[in-house]
């Protein structure tokens, strides 16, 4: 029988320093650093479920309200390559915030072993329980004294990520938008995950854009395919875009997957998505 979450202990109190031990050595020569002048950025702690999650929040420095957008993680964790891509999006004008919303099981970036990331925390992680962490995070960046702006919410997410923004749209009433990098769309269901992207796209309550690799070893052109005629099937003004011969994380700038032209246009599309559906 599966463990009852509800019932352990709070974990991870605080976020992992620099870059999880599990992509150590990172790719130097490629890694993008995002500064914070003119920024209010720094870790934070975000109620939720009598629980207080660490997260990672990068604003500008003006008075708001400003657009605000969860940047859900990889199976890291929020380590450093999560908390620049906050950075990023608040030197374009939004309130980005990274909630750790593997906290209540462990501490992923402080694991050397991808395998084991995904056996001891992100495979125990429920579905349930990080809708409801993305829902407190939400209210909590959108009142008061923070600066989001509830009218103007929009989610993205990596790998791990991208997977929950397309389970989050189906799930958040007054998300705006979402944009999901090569989050899986189907596979094998748990009682703690027991729908995928494919099973709840006809229920998309905003429309996602899936940013995908033609060469993802892990996410079959059958898949997306299949994605994309279950959204036309169902009306919803969703879009995926495939880079020819990107693999998977190519988006990741720490790490030898890492294809600049399909990052920097993916990131394009995604600032222009969020603009298209009153996010930014």
């Amino acid at each position: 029988m599966a463990e009852d979450w509800t019932r352990r202990r709070f974990v991870a109190t605080t976020l992992v320093a620099g870059f999880a031990a599990a992509v150590r050595p990172i790719a130097a020569a490629t890694t993008v650093t995002t500064d914070t002048e003119g920024l209010v950025a720094g870790e934070v702690q975000i109620p939720a479920e009598g629980v207080e999650l660490p997260g990672y929040r990068a604003m500008p420095s003006g008075s708001g309200p400003f657009p605000a957008i969860v940047v859900v993680e990889e199976i890291f964790g929020v380590h450093e390559h999560i908390r620049d891509v906050c950075r990023r999006f608040a030197k374009r004008g939004c309130l980005a915030v990274a909630p750790e919303l593997f906290a209540r099981r462990g501490d992923p970036g402080k694991l050397d072993d991808p395998q084991r990331i995904v056996s001891e925390i992100v495979s125990k992680t429920p579905d349930a329980q990080v809708m409801a962490d993305l829902d407190a995070t939400a209210a909590w960046a959108t009142r008061a004294p923070e600066k989001g702006d509830a009218a103007r919410l929009g989610v993205t997410g990596f790998c791990w990520g991208g997977r929950i923004v397309w389970l989050w749209a189906a799930h958040a009433a007054k998300l705006r938008a979402g944009v999901a990098w090569y989050g899986r769309l189907t596979g094998a269901t748990t009682p703690l995950q027991p729908k995928h992207p494919l099973d709840v796209a006809a229920a998309l309550e905003a429309p996602v854009l899936g940013l995908y690799g033609g060469a993802d070893a892990g996410i079959p052109p059958a898949d997306v395919e299949k994605m994309r005629a279950a959204l036309k099937a169902a009306g919803k003004p969703s879009e995926i875009v495939v880079y020819p011969g990107a693999p998977h994380g190519f988006h990741a700038d720490y790490r030898p997957s890492y294809r600049a032209d399909a990052a920097r246009d993916g990131f394009a599309r995604a600032l222009a998505w969020f603009a298209k559906h009153g996010v930014a």
